[in-house]
């Protein structure tokens, strides 16, 4: 929780920090978060093998030091009035490479210290956490830039990182399983890439996910904004965007207590739920259709989160875990980019309403198409017993 706080006011700090350095030239945000993410996505697969070799909680820490100490020299730099863009390009290209190592860490950690009975119930606490930090996050961000500086909310942003590196030194787990004696990197990459690509389930959402992430963040992130602006505003976008917020929110609040039995089902079906408020947009958008759309996607997403947390955590071997996860990450990440470049040329050649209405309706049809695949749709909880136990 720590760390996601830091994180949420880190998102708001820097966009502001590079204008401030380069007298407001937006491209140059462009460049700061580029120099992060692509470095982070190139790194995903190496940090699920780092990951699965070396102990998720100590690679977790010096990922977790490592971004102290790149967000405590951005926060220097912007504070004292030294910074370049150069050298915040750089820094964040430092920041990405260590995130990159230690996502597939954090992502695969639950299942070793939460029982198998209570991973649903961890899952939706964690979620829980993530939604309201995402509420308050950006606002204290959003005072403290306003207030001292955004130098300063960027400091805020190191402290969290160290403070969540010293937290997880209180951590106990089992030792990490000994290696085949003389595997490499690359050995273990493939190891990863074979387990993901012989179990269907699995390689069927990832492919899924990269055409639907590609749609989602084309047409709700890159067109949605200007459709909003011409429609109903940006203070009903902002309306829509919270509606949704809470709907996850709620969902979460369900999940504490209902039991998921099919949750690769009940997750797909949940995540088509995203294609109404696309669609909605395209028409001639009504605020509060809409804001009930996005509720209602809003639950959806949580519905996929839980479902797929739960179908990773207790059904791939824990030695695999980490690189399951990396896969899985670089399969929906590596699409986004490509949606948000060309949605944008689609919508000057065949207008908002039309790409808007065909993106929300293939975006329910993907997910029918993955549900046509019976190992998700049959996949079930794994089966509990009273002998587990947690570190």
């Amino acid at each position: 929780m720590v760390n996601l706080i830091g994180n949420t006011m880190a998102s708001v700090a820097l966009a502001f920090a590079v204008l401030e350095v380069t007298d407001d030239d937006p491209s140059a945000v462009g460049y700061v978060l580029a120099a992060h993410t692509v470095p982070l996505v190139l790194l995903l697969l190496w940090g699920g093998v780092i990951a699965d070799r070396f102990g998720r909680v100590t690679v977790l820490q010096f990922s977790n030091i490592a971004s102290a100490i790149t967000q405590g020299l951005i926060a220097t730099l912007v504070i004292t009035g030294t910074a370049h863009l150069w050298s915040l390009v750089a820094l964040s290209l430092v920041h990405g490479i260590v995130s990159g190592i230690g996502f597939p860490a954090m992502a695969s950690i639950m299942p070793t210290v939460v029982p198998r009975e209570q991973l649903q119930q961890a899952n939706a606490l964690v979620s829980l956490a993530r939604s309201g930090v995402t509420i308050i996050g950006p606002t204290i961000a959003a005072l403290l830039v306003v207030g001292v500086g955004s130098g300063w909310a960027l400091a805020v942003d190191a402290a969290a990182w160290l403070a969540s590196g010293l937290l997880l030194g209180l951590i106990r787990l089992p030792a990490t399983p000994p290696r085949e004696a003389g595997a490499s990197a690359f050995a273990e990459l493939r190891e990863g890439w074979t387990y993901v690509r012989s179990t269907t389930w699995l390689w069927v959402v990832v492919v899924g996910f990269g055409f639907l992430n590609a749609i989602h963040a084309g047409a709700w992130f890159t067109l949605g904004p200007a459709r909003a602006k011409e429609t109903i505003g940006e203070e009903g976008w902002g309306l829509a965007l919270s509606a949704e917020a809470v709907g996850l929110l709620v969902m979460t609040l369900v999940l504490l207590r209902v039991r998921l039995e099919r949750p690769l089902l009940v997750g797909m079906l949940g995540i088509a739920t995203l294609g109404l408020p696309i669609a909605i947009l395209g028409v001639e958008p009504h605020l509060g259709w809409l804001m009930v759309a996005t509720f209602v996607a809003g639950a959806g997403t949580e519905l996929f989160g839980m479902g797929w947390n739960l179908a990773m955590q207790e059904h791939v071997p824990d030695e695999m875990l980490s690189r399951a996860y990396s896969y899985d990450a670089l399969g929906s990440f590596v699409a986004m980019p490509i949606g948000q470049v060309v949605f944008g040329p689609l919508a000057v050649a065949f207008g908002f309403s039309g790409v808007l209405v065909t993106a929300g309706i293939a975006y329910a049809a993907i997910c029918g198409l993955v549900l046509c695949s019976a190992s998700v749709r049959n996949l079930r909880r794994a089966p509990t017993t009273p002998a587990t136990t947690a570190a």
